[in-house]
């Protein structure tokens, strides 16, 4: 016969498989953002290109509810903010 398992045992396991999950998202959010922040600041012309991919998990994340939608929409706007300023800086400079 099986073994009943109490509704805490399994609230518990659930909630350890999502912590697992939220824990992936969101450290893919801050790799796009490190490398996003890295081909920027070497100018490089993949820089928009991993500006898209990051703005992507940002708002994948945010749809799940994993980081607020306010803080995903605060770290778009100050990321394009330094996209924009290092690209006006680098065709200054050229």
């Amino acid at each position: 016969m099986a073994k009943k398992q109490s509704s805490a045992e399994k609230r518990h396991r659930k909630s350890e498989e999502r912590r697992l999950r939220n824990k992936s998202a969101k450290s893919a959010v801050r790799t796009s953002v490190k490398k996003f922040v890295t081909l920027a600041q070497k100018k490089d012309p993949d820089a928009e290109t991993a500006l898209k991919e990051m703005i992507k998990n940002l708002d994948t994340a945010a749809g799940k509810g994993i980081i607020s939608k306010n803080a995903a929409a605060r770290k778009k706007s100050r990321m394009h903010r330094f996209y924009n300023s290092m690209k006006a800086h680098g065709t200054a400079a050229q």
